[in-house]
């Protein structure tokens, strides 16, 4: 397949390009190659490269950033996404939009499955679920992929900062009220693959199997470094943030269930690879 991928140059999109290309032509865009709030340049551009699928990661993902700038996020976030689903519908092209577990608000008290109804509390959630109901209004063969919780080797996350304090001898301070399920990028990468290779439309939910609090997060991270003290927990009480965040936004697979393909690992298997990796680099060693 010929793949356009936004956000090539993002956390996930660095990991998700050399992973497309195995079996795929891809052509990565950044902000700078594209920007996909022009509407008549996204639409101008599909048509010119005719790609069969277009892969979406592009996103501003800063969540109390999105609280106090309403209007960019919708415009990136949901506007965006907007475009490039006309630019897909014109040249009958499949659209794969990455989205996220804060499109619920939390109440559950149990992992989302994908068919659970949604209730965004903060604006990122709710600019990201805009983007998933212009995907499905606008482009017939789509997929769109819930992640949660990202981690990976490029740019910055909390994982990395966490390893940061274990390092300077300083304890990272991580939420103990608050469940969910961390997604390691390259692990994420492959299930982006084989969904958007699978021709099987739809809502898929996909990070790592398990769930747990940031606080177990940074804990197991932390041990992994031989610093298990560098960790300290707090309360959503204790720590003023512009949005809201949900308390449990644990994500399912129901829908790789149903297929037989829930094959991906457990959290704790992906930090012990995640911390080896790091630390092999800042020693040298990658």
């Amino acid at each position: 397949m010929k793949i356009v991928l936004t956000g090539a140059t993002g956390r996930l999109g660095r990991d998700l390009a050399p992973a497309l290309a195995e079996r795929n032509e891809v052509i990565g865009l950044g902000s700078r190659d594209l920007d996909i709030t022009d509407a008549a340049a996204t639409v101008d551009y599909l048509a010119a490269q005719r790609p069969d699928a277009v892969v979406h990661t592009a996103a501003w993902a800063d969540v109390d950033g999105c609280e106090r700038d309403p209007d960019r996020a919708y415009r990136l976030n949901a506007g965006g996404t907007w475009n490039l689903a006309v630019g897909c519908q014109r040249i009958d092209a499949a659209l794969l939009y990455i989205s996220t577990d804060y499109v619920f608000d939390g109440e559950k008290g149990a992992p989302y499955v994908e068919f659970d109804p949604t209730g965004p509390i903060n604006v990122y959630g709710a600019s990201k679920l805009a983007g998933e109901q212009v995907v499905r209004d606008l482009v017939p063969r789509h997929y769109i992929v819930r992640g949660s919780w990202f981690f990976g080797h490029h740019g910055d996350c909390f994982a990395r900062r966490v390893l940061r304090a274990a390092g300077q001898g300083r304890a990272a301070r991580a939420f103990k009220d608050r469940t969910g399920s961390p997604s390691y990028t390259p692990d994420l990468a492959r299930l982006v693959v084989a969904i958007v290779e699978s021709e099987w439309y739809g809502t898929y939910h996909a990070s790592n199997r398990g769930q747990c609090t940031w606080y177990d997060f940074a804990r197991e991270i932390a041990t992994r470094a031989g610093a298990p003290e560098a960790v300290t927990a707090v309360s959503s009480e204790q720590v003023q943030l512009a949005a809201r965040r949900p308390r449990h936004s644990a994500l399912r697979h129901l829908s790789l269930e149903m297929l037989g393909r829930d094959d991906v690992r457990p959290w704790q298997e992906a930090v012990a690879e995640f911390v080896r990796i790091e630390q092999g680099c800042a020693g040298g060693g990658g």
